[in-house]
């Protein structure tokens, strides 16, 4: 797969569902076209209303694909898919 992807990672402090999720991420940009942004929604009163009560939330190319956990090979699925 050669299309880039774009990844948005809502987090908050202190979340370590956020922390494994970043983890898998970043296990697959050395072999997977991703760009990854880093949202930490603390503070952010309209973040913390959207996402508060699922974070991590991942979103790929604009769409909610995940929220709290996801295994490994159905997020390769994900990004694997164009």
């Amino acid at each position: 797969m050669n299309q880039r992807r774009n990844l948005t990672l809502y987090t908050k402090h202190d979340c370590h569902l956020c922390d494994e999720m970043k983890a898998q991420i970043d296990r697959l940009r050395g072999h997977m076209a991703i760009e990854l942004q880093i949202v930490d929604i603390t503070g952010d009163i309209e973040l913390e209303r959207r996402h508060g009560e699922e974070v991590p939330v991942l979103v790929i190319d604009g769409k909610k694909s995940a929220t709290a956990r996801i295994e490994s090979a159905e997020l390769i699925r994900i990004l694997e898919q164009e």
